[in-house]
């Protein structure tokens, strides 16, 4: 799976002139100062009126109190539109002094395969010299073979300002005062790559003394209420800490940002450093700014913070009409699909649970015997959607199976499991056997089993992830293996 770059024609309410994705090869700027390039565009380039907006926007934020803040998500776009935003983020931070902070922003201009982390000494901005440590960039760009010390995307040129790194600085100058900068530019948003500079920034940040920030927009050129319903999506996907359902609703172009990336590679290294939740601070969009909802530009303030362990797990649950409900969605969409060929059109539910996005699998057996099994395991659309689609295709679509004839209906069990957020399991004594279901991802590589395979085989743990990893066609140990992850989820089964 790969996220892909989403570059778009940029206009005014994110950023301020045309993009392209050709190929650009930029100059060896080793020991320079990196310029300002959008001061006058994106936010004003008097110092003193600088000054004045960002010091009104972060005094008129009103974030809740959060405590140990690791990381953070900002947005990118013109002070005018996303400043009031990405204020939210930077009012967590006063009274703070950390001595490194590293900034992670997508590409707008180049297409370039690796991640690149600046190779001059400083990036500057109407406010001043920001150094980078170059020490800590070093090290870094010998963390993973995708990282590298570079220029790329970060030299300006006339014909490609990038903006996104740049306009987070003047923030963090009014907040923090003096700070050594890490300025990093994913050109590939890959799971690869996110997972590598997440893993990495988390082995040499263990000092306590760095902060993170992902810089990035939300959803782009929507109608305002598309966009909201996209963006929140998103945002819960983040709230939940559930990276690989974003990673792969980003791949599939389900959800959108365009630093999609970038938010993706700080959860891993915060999730690592310790964070354990994260808070979306305030969520608005280019259509609030200035009253044209016709296509808007989303944004959102996220913090990530270490906060003291809860012992009590998020049960989700359905009634037993809602469960009754999805049955029959899931048998009359077999039906459809079998004897007529057609998707079946089914009414909106009024419940709220079965209109939310839910990932779920759908079981067909037949005298007690698996027939079939599909699913979603993230939530990309409508619970009582996913059933009706995954039903038709465990039906007709399952390669281990012949597919389901007419005459076959009739003899046909329905099972159905919705699943919970996808979290990621950073010590295997955590999971619970006949309670978790898991994930295996290795690469490009992916297997699941769901909870009730463990508990059918009467598995012990050891023999659970063993199976998972073999479910994926991976060795039977691959779970031992440093740049394997699991991901654990419960389900209501019924």
């Amino acid at each position: 799976m790969r996220l892909s770059v989403i570059l778009f024609p940029l206009a005014a309410m994110c950023t301020l002139w045309p993009c392209g994705s050709r190929q650009q090869t930029s100059r060896d700027h080793k020991g320079a100062d990196r310029p300002a390039a959008v001061a006058g565009m994106f936010y004003p380039a008097d110092p003193a009126e600088l000054s004045a907006m960002v010091d009104r926007f972060v005094a008129e934020a009103r974030p809740p109190a959060v405590s140990n803040v690791l990381a953070i998500v900002a947005p990118h776009a013109g002070y005018q539109y996303s400043g009031p935003v990405a204020a939210y983020s930077y009012a967590l931070l006063k009274g703070r002094k950390p001595q490194r902070v590293v900034v992670i922003a997508p590409t707008h201009y180049e297409a370039f395969g690796f991640t690149s982390v600046y190779d001059g000494n400083a990036y500057t901005t109407p406010l001043g010299r920001v150094p980078v440590d170059r020490e800590f960039a070093k090290r870094l760009s010998h963390g993973a073979r995708t990282i590298r010390l570079s220029s790329a995307a970060h030299s300006p040129s006339n014909d490609k300002r990038e903006h996104a790194i740049e306009v987070q600085l003047p923030f963090l100058q009014r907040v923090l005062g003096d700070f050594q900068l890490v300025p990093i530019v994913m050109g590939d948003q890959g799971w690869e790559q996110c997972r590598e500079l997440g893993v990495a920034l988390a082995k040499l940040c263990q000092d306590g003394n760095t902060l993170i920030v992902a810089s990035s927009d939300l959803s782009h050129y929507h109608p305002y209420d598309d966009d909201v319903r996209i963006d929140h999506k998103t945002l819960k996907a983040i709230e939940e800490w559930d990276y690989l359902s974003l990673s792969l609703n980003f791949d599939q172009q389900n959800w959108e940002a365009c630093g999609g990336g970038p938010i993706i590679a700080t959860m891993i290294a915060a999730e690592r450093l310790g964070a354990n939740r994260a808070q979306v601070m305030k969520y608005a969009n280019s259509g609030d700014a200035t009253g044209d909802h016709s296509r808007v530009v989303g944004y959102g303030a996220v913090a990530f913070s270490k906060e003291p362990a809860s012992s009590e797990e998020e049960v989700f649950s359905l009634s037993e009409e809602e469960k009754s409900e999805l049955l029959s969605i899931a048998r009359h969409s077999v039906e459809s699909a079998v004897a007529n060929g057609k998707r079946l059109q089914c009414p909106v539910p009024k419940s709220a649970a079965l209109t939310a996005d839910r990932g779920a699998f759908v079981t067909l057996k037949e005298h007690g015997e698996l027939r079939g099994c599909i699913g979603h395991i993230h939530p990309a659309e409508p619970l009582y959607l996913t059933v009706r689609d995954m039903a038709a295709h465990a039906a007709l679509r399952d390669p281990r199976f012949p597919p389901v004839s007419p005459s076959d209906l009739p003899k046909l069990e329905y099972e159905i499991s919705v699943l919970s957020p996808m979290h990621h399991v950073m010590d295997v004594n955590q999971i619970r056997v006949g309670v978790h279901g898991l994930v295996v991802r290795k690469d490009d590589t992916q297997g699941l089993l769901l909870p009730q395979v463990a508990t059918e085989f009467k598995w012990d743990r050891m023999t659970f992830l063993r199976e998972t990893c073999m479910k994926a066609g991976l060795p039977a140990d691959a779970w031992r293996d440093a740049d394997t992850d699991l991901f654990a989820f419960t389900a209501v089964v019924f």
